[in-house]
């Protein structure tokens, strides 16, 4: 997107000053905060959990243009002295209270200041306590109900940060804070009630909508947005799976298909009963997990393609899974964090069939139609708050499956759970461990370039989606929405949509099933996760056995195809396939003990070079995927 005009281009959490180090900017922001930071203090807030900071990259993730014109308009006018209130006390000066410098290491110092600031919020104004002149939230809503008629969104940030409620229903005047500043037109006030729960559908006392305040005042822009907020999630679910979303004037749903699940086994019908059963709050509840999830592994995309990739990342960057939200029991938590775990296609086909059942449920259908019984037990324990731990446990024990019975359709979310050992927190590592090489970012932004995207129909109609099985080495970014209302609003496109390259013109006969190539290349990027998880726990004697057996299964995937195949995109990744293959062996046997007296092994520089081996491997697969998915197409 280019950079953004920023008049504070400096880390509001270590002071980090971009201007003066001649860097673009710093980078992330804080959406609900609305402060800038910089790469080492975003590891800390996407640490903390979306409950805590959302967070989201200035130029790599997708952007509606009043969002970002919301948080700009935050940024630049000291939004960040709400949430450092007190520092700004001289007196917390002489103290010894300060907040980080740049040198600072971000950990224990600048995590530990973040936490206080954004979780404890130990540097917000403090009211009064005493119950003769304390101030109550009643108080502070009535204060946020008044304000949003006006520009002054700074003010409205510190009354929300004070405790005023986004949704507050004024008994006086009969309306939400959203209502008023749909009224009066303001989007970016709009914007900022959304992003702290305001809910877009909520009627005033005669049953009118914010959207329909909008409208009525000519605010045409403002409405239009409203609705896309009411559908952010089931919106941004869609746009994860298949790059499209609805234009809300056809329709709200696009419901991606994996084109392997067209002919639903006995157990596919299963599990859809069983989400159909779900009562409205669990369904809700569930949908807003996988939200999150969806996010987490969209800013883990963007994080690849934007660190500095001179040195190995370390463990306590990472963010392998959702952080716990306090508010929510323990065994939601837990099944927040097991949805890291689902592969590509699982992950996949549990969006598919909350899509599908979010559009069944707006529309009023009734699932008992499809022949559920009265006593059927809840699809998901995962994600009730009323399970009990032993529950849980008894009922994963009861649908413990081997991951081979994952061949056929979509499975039931109790099987997902018990996958062994999915590859999801492998994954966080290998992202992180892929980032050694200097030129792996530009790399990876120009084969973000290359990836075709899927054509576009007529918006608000069903799509096929019969990719989702690929390993995701390609980047994403986007938005999402369900009208379920979700408590944060966030969108935007992913890269503009350009085909793969070359002419269109009648498919290979000679490339292999797209479904085989996948398979392969599924069992070359396991071999790789399994190098690259020894190269992390500095296991250099794995290194030979990983290499032959990426090796050998690329040797699988390569046989694949023809000797002599007619495209050169595929003969060129084929070469590269096979000799990165090779020389990934060679280097990976330098890391056998040397003779007594003979040169010490740098095995940081070799590890450099095992995984920029691997890294190639994985790229020549993809493109081989890619270029098979396309020709398959035509």
């Amino acid at each position: 997107m280019g950079h953004f005009p920023w008049e504070l281009e400096i880390c509001n959490a270590c002071n980090t000053n971009y201007l003066f180090l001649f860097l673009s900017d710093p980078g992330w922001t804080s959406i609900n905060r609305g402060v800038l930071i910089c790469d080492e203090c975003c590891s800390v807030h996407r640490s903390l959990g979306r409950h805590i900071s959302i967070v989201k990259h200035l130029r790599h993730s997708g952007w509606p243009p009043a969002l970002l014109q919301m948080v700009q308009t935050l940024a630049s006018n000291g939004a960040n002295s709400i949430w450092e209130h007190s520092l700004l006390d001289p007196a917390q000066v002489q103290s010894g209270r300060r907040k980080p410098n740049p040198q600072d290491k971000v950990h224990p110092t600048k995590s530990e200041f973040i936490r206080a600031k954004y979780q404890m919020l130990a540097f917000v104004h403090k009211l009064p306590c005493r119950d003769d002149d304390g101030v109550t939230t009643k108080d502070l809503s009535k204060q946020l109900h008044s304000s949003v008629r006006t520009g002054s969104l700074e003010t409205c940030l510190r009354l929300l940060s004070l405790g005023a409620q986004a949704n507050f229903f004024h008994p006086e005047k009969g309306t939400t804070p959203l209502h008023v500043a749909a009224k009066a037109g303001q989007i970016l006030q709009a914007e900022l009630l959304v992003v702290y729960g305001a809910d877009p559908g909520a009627p005033d006392i005669n049953g009118r909508t914010p959207m329909d305040y909008a409208r009525q005042a000519g605010h045409i822009e403002l409405a239009e947005r409203l609705v896309e907020c009411q559908y952010e999630l089931t919106d941004r679910l869609a746009f994860y799976l298949c790059g499209r979303r609805p234009d809300h004037k056809n329709g709200h749903y696009i419901i991606p298909q994996m084109a392997d699940s067209l002919d639903l086994s006995e157990l596919a019908k299963a599990a859809k009963k069983k989400l159909q059963a779900l009562n409205n709050r669990l369904f809700e509840e569930l949908a807003m997990d996988v939200y999150d999830e969806v996010d987490r592994r969209e800013n883990d995309a963007v994080w690849l393609t934007t660190q500095n990739h001179s040195t190995l990342v370390t463990e306590r960057s990472a963010v392998p899974f959702l952080p716990v939200n306090p508010e929510y029991s323990a065994t939601r938590n837990q099944g927040r964090q097991k949805l890291a775990r689902f592969n590509a296609r699982e992950f996949a086909t549990l969006i598919i069939d909350i899509l599908s059942d979010a559009k069944r449920r707006q529309q009023g259908k009734d699932p008992f139609d499809l022949g559920i019984d009265d006593d059927q037990h809840d699809y998901d324990s995962v994600a009730s708050d009323e399970d009990t731990d032993s529950e849980l446990t008894t009922q994963n024990n009861n649908n413990t499956m081997d991951s081979s019975d994952l061949s056929d359709g979509p499975i039931t979310l109790q099987e997902y759970l018990e996958v062994k050992k999915a590859l999801a927190s492998s994954e966080a590592k290998v992202q992180q461990l892929m980032k050694v090489n200097n030129n792996l970012s530009d790399e990876l932004r120009r084969l973000q370039k290359e990836v075709p995207k899927p054509e576009k129909h007529g918006s608000g109609t069903d799509s096929d989606y019969d990719n989702t099985q690929t390993y995701d080495l390609s980047l994403r970014s986007g938005p999402l929405q369900i009208t379920v209302h979700t408590r944060i609003s966030e969108g935007g496109r992913g890269e503009s949509e350009e085909g793969g390259g070359g002419d269109v013109g009648e498919p290979d006969p000679t490339l292999p099933c797209t479904e085989d190539v996948i398979l392969k290349t599924e069992q070359v990027t396991k071999n790789i996760q399994e190098l690259l998880r020894a190269a992390q726990e500095f296991k250099h004697d794995s290194f030979v056995p990983c290499s032959e057996k990426i090796h050998s299964a690329v040797t699988e995937m390569a046989s694949l195809f023809p000797k002599r195949p007619a495209l050169d995109a595929v003969h060129c990744s084929l070469r590269l396939l096979a000799s990165s293959a090779s020389r990934l062996q060679v280097e990976c046997r330098k890391a056998a003990p040397s003779e007594p007296g003979g040169p010490a092994v740098d095995y940081q520089l070799l590890t450099q070079q095992v995984i920029q081996c691997a890294y190639d491997i994985a790229k020549a697969a993809k493109q081989l995927v890619t270029i098979t998915t396309r020709e398959k197409k035509q």
